[in-house]
């Protein structure tokens, strides 16, 4: 056997009174995929995150390429060898694609009169992208025009520039789509062929047995165990994971895809540039429509348009009060609960505590009858959303920043639940959730359903759009081409077909 590129020896982290990693050792080796899987707050990402420098472990020792690893910051570590995807935003915003890309190498393109040769930049930044398959995003438009997928395909080649001997994978292919994905996959291929190493951190536990050689699973900051990949076993890496056996039905276990006759919303020849085509769209009382398709089709924008988020060329979005929707006040008014895949800048203010984020939206649930939002009220009332999604945190006045990305969007639940919303857009509901988790919002959104609320449900992971939905709505070059019914029959290659 090889020598390991990288060790991490008996590393802890701790955050205050939180233990994250508790003498954790890892190894990895030249030309090795390795999975890390685990529940949300595991540590999977703790660990990762001090491989790249992106903070420090109270404990511990690293050697990497047989040398004493501790890296100053995650721009030192990427320039030594160690690169990181993060699992959210990494990029900034009001600045093109090519200046991310080269964001602190600028003066590299300065000309002699101390200015940028913006030519040269924008030509250099088009050959990172164009060197891992990316040739529908240009460098110089600005960064915030592009999706949540060309965002975090930016982010990538900003990454793969500097060659790595070890590529970081933090949640990243749940930011993309099926051609995102396979474009992520080819690349892991890619660097294996090189001889060099991926984390790939992933709670679908299909994908990470089909990409890994070896997958290690944490809990509760603990390193549980190895699998090798003769050992990969489904059920025992559940079990390892939330240290029990699942209960329960993941998907829904039945095939019965009655609504109620009443339509709860309905968009109405939806406009919106390019990425929306004459729409129309209708979500009935007690039924989940998913909504599939590649990551330019126009779904994710549908969610915006039909939650009122969305400046519409023309068509309009209307209740089943008669109420027009036209903006996300008059959407919230209506009950109607949106939960973006861009979880961290459209679904969350980071910097507020988890009270905060869940109680904007159901002040008129606890306020008192003179209209009063008296503290105790509010209290009792995140206390609830907190108890029934388990939102793992040191207490509700925990910066929401602070969570890991599963509690974050069970926070995001818990504001649109606590507030009884009779109408959900879910926008990649289950994007960087745990198993145990999905399970959980699976049986949340069935137990919605049952009691008479509409729930749209768009996803980027077939296997949870035919397991959950009533009907499954294909979107390509922003119409929809192709409804599917419920059906025991379905499967992802007869969507695929329609999708591409």
């Amino acid at each position: 056997m090889s020598e390991p590129i990288l060790e991490m020896k008996n590393i802890s982290k701790r955050f205050g009174s939180v233990v994250a990693l508790n003498d954790v050792s890892l190894t990895v080796f030249p030309g090795e995929i390795r999975g890390l899987i685990g529940e949300n707050g595991s540590g999977k990402s703790t660990i990762s995150s001090i491989a790249a420098g992106m903070q420090k472990a109270n404990s511990g020792q690293m050697v990497f390429k047989n040398n004493n690893w501790e890296p100053e910051s995650m721009i030192d570590a990427l320039s030594k060898g160690i690169g990181m995807v993060v699992q959210e935003s990494g990029t900034i915003a009001g600045i093109s694609v090519a200046e991310n890309i080269f964001l602190g190498e600028l003066n590299q393109f300065k000309n002699k009169f101390g200015i940028i040769d913006k030519k040269r930049l924008y030509r250099e930044a088009d050959k990172v992208l164009e060197n891992i398959g990316i040739t529908n995003v240009k460098s110089n438009i600005l960064m915030q025009s592009l999706d949540f997928q060309e965002r975090k395909l930016v982010e990538i080649a900003k990454v793969m520039m500097k060659k790595p001997d070890i590529l970081v994978i933090d949640e990243t292919s749940t930011a993309l789509s099926h051609d995102g994905r396979t474009l992520m996959y080819s690349l892991i291929k890619r660097l294996k062929n090189e001889n060099k190493s991926v984390i790939f951190i992933s709670h679908d536990l299909d994908e990470i047995m089909t990409v890994c050689d070896t997958l290690t699973v944490l809990r509760d900051g603990k390193l549980i165990r190895t699998f090798e990949k003769e050992e990969f076993d489904a059920d025992l890496i559940r079990t390892s994971m939330i240290g029990r056996e699942l209960q329960g039905d993941y998907y829904r276990a039945d095939y019965d895809a009655t609504s109620e006759d009443a339509v709860a919303l309905e968009g109405k020849s939806l406009n919106y540039g390019d990425k929306l085509k004459d729409v129309n769209i209708k979500l009935h009382k007690g039924e989940i429509v998913g909504i599939g398709g590649l990551s330019t089709c126009g779904m994710h924008y549908l969610g915006e348009a039909l939650f009122g988020a969305l400046a519409l060329d023309s068509g309009e979005v209307v209740a089943d009060s008669g109420k027009v929707i036209k903006s996300c006040h008059n959407a919230v008014g209506q009950k109607i609960g949106y939960v973006s895949k861009d979880r961290d800048t459209k679904s969350l203010c980071l910097e507020a505590s988890i009270k905060d984020n869940i109680s904007i939206a159901g002040m008129n649930i606890f306020k008192t009858k003179a209209g009063l939002v008296t503290s105790k009220n509010e209290k009792k009332y995140v206390s609830n959303q907190i108890k029934n999604l388990s939102i793992k945190c040191s207490s509700m006045n925990q910066q929401v920043s602070q969570l890991s990305g599963g509690n974050k969007q069970k926070v995001v639940f818990g504001k649109w639940i606590g507030c009884d919303s009779e109408i959900l857009i879910l926008d990649c509901p289950t994007r960087g959730v745990d198993i145990g988790v999905k399970q959980a919002m699976y049986q949340l959104m069935v137990q919605l359903k049952n009691e008479g609320k509409a729930i749209l449900m768009i996803s980027e992971e077939l296997p949870e759009l035919i397991g959950m939905s009533d009907r499954v709505l294909i979107m390509k070059d922003g119409q929809i081409t192709k409804e599917f019914k419920r059906s025991k029959d379905l499967s992802e290659a007869d969507v695929i077909n329609y999708m591409i």
